[in-house]
């Protein structure tokens, strides 16, 4: 796909760097109304219904340790763009003090801020609206679990949406989509905090496989949905239209604006028939959108995160275990896999080149331990099955027995391997069998086995679900995790209900 160079008018579509001509005019004007801390919109009405900055990486750290290389994502230097032309805005507070003047050159200090100055999609005010804001504004728990969420992944996809001059509601879209829960999965099968069923994943180049699902990866799957939403708003010319074919595809949509088109009606997105999903989506976005630029007005306090970087990236090329990575950057294992979601099983690959995520106050603590660290990186091998090969065969080879090599790579009694599989095997009898991040696909030829005897016996407790509590909340309470109360609780996706009783998984 090709972008339009930044500050350029397109005539045809009649916006300037991705936005409507018209909304850029009025965003200038829109400034006005930014105070320091917090945007001042008043909620709209019920009526009847019916990107300055981008991302720069800094050199390869010299004192890297071998099989890494590290990038810090920071701020860049202000480069000229669409909201320089009038760097100065006059902008009125509302406790009646004196209107005083703010630079918008300048980058605020939190991030709700940088997000409000960026809004530029057309509001929209129906019923639909005010039922998702009465909604969400009567589970402030809700919104500030999720906002707290985000906050690890706000800043690079403030500065992706930034880089490409587009909308920055588009940032508060995994509010909607997942509520900024990387682990996200719906009945679909799409996955992560944009939601990309698999297919559509595969079509803008995110991975996926047996060792890691790039749906899930913040980096590659915030460029992925960007990259979308560019098609799509390209595709139709309108925010609102690009968003709902977002929801329920650009095919879905034509379809319904030809539908119109035919019988001489308005072919907008409030004018269109749609499903109610789609028809709910965009006044859900709305509505966020409304909390966060003024919270106070509906008795809602947002966490505190600065307009800075919160990760710092790490290219590897050696095998490294996840709970050992963990361990090195001592960080929480929970924690660590938040912010790298996308490894499938306990090993990540050196062969991958994979981006591993690193909270900017870990790095070095991170680098430092493992430089001091004497032992092996990962209690596994990798091993690419030839031809004639068995795990029979594998086993003797490395000293371990097929069970162990069944049970460290999800294959049942009856699954098939050939050559090109990829086996993980121990490189000790110490190594844990069962070393696996998250549920992720099974190897190509793996069948599923239900009566396999190499599951664990767990002690079961109970838990009933109550108001505001996610599957991230209770987890962190009975020292699980999320995979595994997914597991074992039968749970697809996010949603829990309250009243639900779950069993919680103890120690053997």
């Amino acid at each position: 796909m090709q972008l339009r160079p930044r500050g350029v008018w397109n005539l045809r579509a009649g916006v300037r760097d991705g936005r409507p001509a018209s909304s850029f005019k009025i965003l200038i004007a829109g400034c006005v109304m930014v105070l320091a801390g917090c945007a001042s919109m008043e909620p709209p009405a019920t009526s009847d219904h019916n990107m300055h900055s981008a991302t720069v990486a800094s050199p390869v750290m010299a004192d890297a340790p071998a099989g890494f290389s590290s990038s810090r994502i920071a701020p860049a230097p202000r480069a000229s763009g669409r909201r320089l032309d009038a760097p100065l805005a006059m902008q009125t507070p509302d406790d009646g003090l004196e209107p005083r003047t703010v630079d918008l050159t300048v980058q605020p200090a939190d991030i709700w801020t940088r997000i409000r100055r960026g809004f530029a999609v057309p509001n929209i005010d129906t019923a639909l609206v005010k039922e998702w804001e009465n909604f969400y504004a009567s589970r402030p728990d809700y919104i500030q679990r999720t906002a707290e969420r985000a906050g690890k992944y706000l800043y690079y996809i403030v500065e992706e949406i930034d880089q490409r001059g587009m909308p920055t509601e588009l940032a508060l879209l995994p509010f909607v989509e997942s509520s900024y829960d990387p682990w996200a999965l719906s009945r679909s099968q799409a996955s992560g905090l944009w939601q990309f069923i698999p297919a559509t994943g595969r079509g803008f180049n995110l991975k996926q496989d047996w060792w890691r699902d790039e749906r899930r990866d913040p980096i590659a799957s915030t460029r992925a949905a960007m990259d979308y939403l560019q098609y799509l708003f390209d595709f139709h010319g309108d925010w609102h239209l690009a968003l709902a074919s977002y929801n329920w595809g650009e095919g879905s949509v034509k379809r319904a604006i030809d539908k119109n088109t035919a019988r001489g009606l308005p072919t907008d997105y409030l004018s269109l028939d749609m499903p109610d999903e789609t028809r709910n989506y965009i006044p859900k976005l709305q509505a966020i959108k409304n909390i966060i630029a003024n919270p106070a007005a509906y008795n809602i306090a947002l966490p505190a995160i600065e307009n800075q970087p919160y990760f710092v990236t790490i290219t590897k090329s050696r095998n490294i275990d996840v709970k050992l990575a963990a361990q090195l950057a001592e960080m929480p294992l929970e924690e660590f896999k938040a912010l790298n979601p996308s490894f499938n099983r306990g090993v990540i690959l050196g062969s991958h080149e994979p981006t591993l995520l690193l909270p900017a106050d870990r790095i070095s603590i991170f680098e430092a331990n493992l430089r001091a660290y004497s032992g092996s990186l990962s209690s596994w091998h990798t091993h690419e099955l030839g031809r004639g090969e068995t795990l029979t065969s594998v086993a003797k080879k490395y000293g371990t027995s097929v069970a162990t090599l069944r049970r460290a790579n999800g294959l049942g009694s009856r699954s098939r391997v050939g050559a090109g599989d990829i086996l993980m095997v121990p490189t000790s009898r110490q190594a844990e069998p069962t070393l696996v991040a998250s549920a992720g696909p099974t190897p190509v030829r793996a069948v599923a086995d239900n009566n396999s005897r190499a599951k664990k016996k767990v002690h079961v407790r109970t838990h009933k679900v109550r108001k505001g509590e996610t599957l991230s909340s209770i987890a962190r309470q009975y020292g699980t995790s999320i995979e595994q109360l997914r597991s074992l609780n039968r749970i697809k996706g996010s949603a829990l209900a309250v009243g639900r009783t779950l069993q919680i998984p103890g120690r053997v």
